[in-house]
């Protein structure tokens, strides 16, 4: 080995890290483009149907809400009504796909259509001059193309498009942006600069980690949510113990669900753990927060219960109930949430039936020290 580029220890680990780090993100990017072509193929294959399908005319309005329940009998994952129209609503906003889906896909997924609508479609994009379907799709993740196709005017989406992929935005950036108006405060500005250092600045930008952590990434490859979502193995370990310890306590809690995926308003949320009390008769939601108490914590939680009751109550149901657990440096809080409960005596009930806050925080400052979290 050349003495001027000599192995040691150092370039060991070094190496490691890089081939770790790229091959990584790799992965990452190959699962994202294979996810978002799926999905764009859906979309193309509805719109195909509409305009040439021999028994389109059986179908009709009914179409989405019949091919769902078909592809539901096929376990095909986020296959819903609502997701089905969303597909759609993809292809026709990026038609210009079809370039970069034809080559990447061909061995894949053959259609004999598709090569015709390559040499017919006359280019109608909404992305910005110069970035071209492959470019879009190695960048941006589905879920980013999703929140994009939600702007109806293509003019907005084009100014959204190229700022997600000049800063690099997450998810949650781009979400954010557009909320806060971003798009038309430029429009506004006499300092167009100014407001554009402003908003990438300070912006979140996408991880690799990110993308795998993407409910539709996790479901397009069979993963479940507690194999992804969780937020550290401390936290991971405190739900198994509390799971445990409620199981244990006999008072008539059933394990029904952990990482209980809720979709709230298009956006996916996860309920650590969900039980159901056979003598309060009403479901018990439970987040745990291994850090210190927000506010927001506790919003969360009652946005889970007043899903729950909308949602998940049968003819007998008691309200539901969420118990926010939070922690950090040995502090514990318990907070209880419940869904509008005006009658005293139910909330009474609650008490005498469930485990006290003084109790569920002695668990937790127990759980946490055995675990060796406690210094955290």
């Amino acid at each position: 080995m050349n003495t001027d580029t000599a192995f040691n220890f150092s370039s060991l680990v070094e190496s490691i890290r890089q081939a770790d780090t790229a091959l990584a993100e790799q992965a990452s990017r190959a699962v994202n483009i294979s996810l978002t072509l799926r999905n764009w193929f859906i979309g193309y294959y509805i719109a195909e149907f509409e305009l040439q399908g021999a028994d389109r005319a059986n179908y009709g309005d009914k179409l989405l809400t019949e091919l769902a329940k078909a592809l539901r009998g096929q376990a095909i994952s986020n296959s819903g009504r609502r997701q089905l129209y969303g597909y759609l609503a993809f292809y026709r906003a990026y038609p210009q796909i079809v370039r970069t889906a034809s080559a990447l896909s061909a061995q894949v997924v053959p259609h004999p259509l598709l090569e015709q609508k390559v040499r017919t479609l006359s280019a109608p994009s909404s992305s910005i001059a110069g970035t071209d379907p492959e470019t879009l799709i190695a960048r941006l993740s589905y879920s980013h193309m999703e929140k994009l196709v939600e702007l109806g005017d293509p003019l907005q989406r084009a100014f959204y498009e190229g700022e997600a992929l000049r800063g690099n935005w997450s998810v949650r950036e781009l979400k954010r942006q557009i909320a806060t108006q971003y798009y038309q405060r430029t429009g506004l500005s006499t300092d167009k600069a100014a407001i554009a250092a402003l908003a990438h600045g300070t912006a979140e930008q996408a991880k690799s980690s990110q993308i795998i952590r993407d409910p539709y990434v996790f479901e397009f490859l069979g993963l479940k949510p507690q194999e992804v979502m969780s937020e550290g193995h401390l936290e991971d370990a405190l739900l198994d113990k509390l799971q445990t310890f409620l199981l244990e306590l006999g008072h008539g809690f059933c394990f029904e669900a952990r990482q209980k995926r809720l979709l709230i308003g298009g956006e996916h949320f996860f309920v650590d753990l969900v039980f159901y009390h056979r003598v309060l008769k009403c479901h018990v939601l439970i987040e745990l927060k291994n850090d210190a108490f927000k506010h927001e914590n506790l919003g969360q939680l009652n946005s889970y219960v007043s899903y729950y009751k909308q949602h998940h109550m049968t003819e007998g149901d008691q309200p539901p109930i969420g118990i926010l657990l939070c922690t950090r440096k040995n502090a514990e809080l318990v907070q209880y949430a419940l869904a509008d409960m005006s009658n005293q005596l139910f909330v009474s009930r609650y008490q005498v039936q469930l485990p006290g806050k003084a109790e569920m925080a002695a668990f937790l400052h127990k759980a946490v020290e055995e675990l060796g979290g406690g210094d955290e």
